[in-house]
């Protein structure tokens, strides 16, 4: 152990840490989750401590040499050099001082190590150089939104991208096929099975979409603000200048908060790219829970699709093969909603100028998009992409469907129409046959109103 020293007094700190007195309080104090932030966050953190140490190295604030080992090491961070060295739980002081602390420790000690100093030398300080400039209560919250645009931009909405391109693959593929439609888990008129698929498409594409709504709010940075919002202590055009090379950097148009006062009090840019990712995440559970129905039984059931077989299903029944990717899409649904239920109070918990609960924020909001886009590129290769059409199933059921006679109902009525549903039912005849009985039209003029495939295609027979 060695001993470091901060404006609390001395702690030990272990030899091999590049962490000092600030970072080991906290894991003593915050032994709660073993939860740790993940790799977007801490390369976030990097990226804004070494354009911090660029652009006061240009104003001279910081001496030249200092602010190149600063520079070094915080470039290190970014590539997950350093990763073993951040090592606080998610569950720590609310404004994620700790967190914040933990980087410019890691990054003072090894530059002083580059500048050939002992760690724990305050040749390069953690606060002096490292945070110059900058507070914790405007670095945590521009790093929650650089890494959740990263994110979305790198992985989530490409990953969405490609399951509605082959949800849309699969659209195509099965437009010829004409089946039963289902309303309230009840037969309801003929559809084609590509346009239940061209449904599942168009909600994950919309998904993506909302995703790309929530952007422009997410690429505003706190930066700037330091403690409270009035800049103290950092000099004009700091925060911008710093944030241009992150923007020019990542090629990501991030920009100096129109309002610090909004930006660190409140979450809401946040709160809402939350809100777009359980959307998507309800509408995930939808499309791989209409699959599963879809590929029910495989014999008593529905049994309209077949699903890819991936893995055993049962440890008693031999042969037996379960839905087990739309039920891993089912769960991240499951997860990214309660997330959202974990951002929305966070969000809440702006008191005055700042808000106290960003370090669980911040986790859950890159959870969540990282696990949409995990999940989404897992059920496209593993299950969308294998869907095969059980044609003839499809045209059994579909044969035995009474709910076609809604095609009759302006040619006949309602009620004569209910009625031959009713008979068809109780008898269990064919709908055109019992239409034949009671309504005295021709079997030609039948066959055409009970023409399955321009049912999918709606209006009125003529």
């Amino acid at each position: 152990m060695r001993i470091e020293r901060d404006s609390m007094g001395e702690m030990q700190v272990p030899d091999d840490a590049y962490y000092g007195a600030s970072t080991q309080r906290a894991v003593e104090n915050f032994p709660i989750s073993g939860l740790r932030f993940g790799r977007r966050l801490i390369a976030a953190l990097g990226m804004i401590k070494s354009a911090a140490a660029e652009e006061n190295d240009a104003r001279g604030i910081i001496p030249a040499d200092v602010a190149k080992a600063v520079r070094t090491a915080a470039e290190e961070v970014m590539a997950g050099k350093l990763d073993d060295q951040f090592v606080l739980d998610v569950f720590q002081t609310g404004s994620g001082t700790s967190s914040n602390m933990n980087a410019n420790e890691v990054i003072a000690n090894r530059a002083n190590e580059l500048l050939g100093e002992p760690r724990g030398s305050k040749k390069v300080h953690p606060n002096d150089h490292v945070n110059a400039g900058q507070s914790s209560n405007d670095v945590i919250p521009a790093a929650i939104h650089i890494a959740a645009v990263a994110a979305l931009r790198e992985d989530t909405i490409p990953a969405l991208t490609r399951l509605a391109a082959a949800l849309d693959d699969k659209a195509a593929e099965f437009d010829h096929i004409v089946k039963t439609g289902r309303t309230h888990l009840m037969d309801a008129t003929p559809i084609r099975l590509g346009q239940e698929f061209s449904g599942y498409a168009a909600q994950v594409r919309l998904g993506a979409q909302r995703l790309e709504l929530a952007l422009p709010g997410l690429e505003e940075l706190a930066l700037g603000g330091t403690a409270v919002g009035t800049g103290i202590n950092t000099p004009a055009g700091f925060a911008a200048a710093a944030i241009a090379r992150m923007a020019e950097r990542t090629g990501y148009p991030f920009k100096e908060a129109a309002n610090h006062f909004e930006s660190q009090a409140a979450k809401d840019a946040a709160v809402f790219a939350s809100g777009a990712l359980k959307t998507v995440a309800v509408s995930m559970f939808k499309v791989a829970n209409d699959l599963r129905w879809l590929g029910s039984g495989p014999r008593t059931a529905i049994g309209e699709i077949s699903l890819p077989a991936t893995q055993p299903g049962s440890s008693i029944m031999p042969g037996k093969v379960n839905p087990v990717m739309t039920e891993s899409v089912m769960q991240v649904a499951a997860q990214v909603i309660g997330n959202d239920a974990a951002i929305t109070w966070a969000g809440a918990n702006g008191n005055f100028e700042l808000n106290v609960m960003m370090p669980v924020l911040a986790h859950n909001l890159i959870e969540s998009a990282e696990l949409i886009a995990s999940v989404a590129d897992a059920f496209r290769e593993k299950c969308v992409v294998g869907i095969k059409a059980n044609e003839a199933r499809a045209a059994m059921l579909l044969d035995q469907n009474i709910s076609i006679v809604t095609a009759l109902a302006p040619k006949v009525g309602y009620d004569k129409s209910a009625e031959i549903a009713k008979k068809a039912f109780a008898t269990g005849k064919g709908v055109r046959e019992v239409a034949l009985e009671v309504t005295g039209l021709p079997a030609a003029e039948l066959d055409r109103l009970l023409d399955l495939y321009p049912m999918t295609e709606g209006g009125i027979a003529e």
